[in-house]
């Protein structure tokens, strides 16, 4: 389902114009590091009262899409 796509936005007047969840000041990038810090996705809910499961969800298929490109060799 592509419905993850909505809750990612991009306003080059917030954030300096990097993905935000739902128009928030939450960057993609913050719920990223959390996680990579070990946080699971309901203590970042905890942590951010404004984040919904499905924005944490979000910022992960996010970064999978950015990150999925075809590799070429030669």
């Amino acid at each position: 389902m592509e419905n993850w796509k909505s809750r990612i936005t991009i306003n080059v007047e917030q954030c300096g114009g990097h993905p935000c969840i739902r128009g928030m000041r939450i960057r993609v990038i913050d719920i990223l590091d959390l996680l990579s810090n070990g946080l699971s996705q309901n203590q970042i809910v905890d942590e951010l009262p404004d984040l919904e499961l499905a924005d944490v969800e979000a910022a992960v298929k996010y970064a999978r899409d950015k990150t999925n490109h075809p590799v070429i060799t030669a």
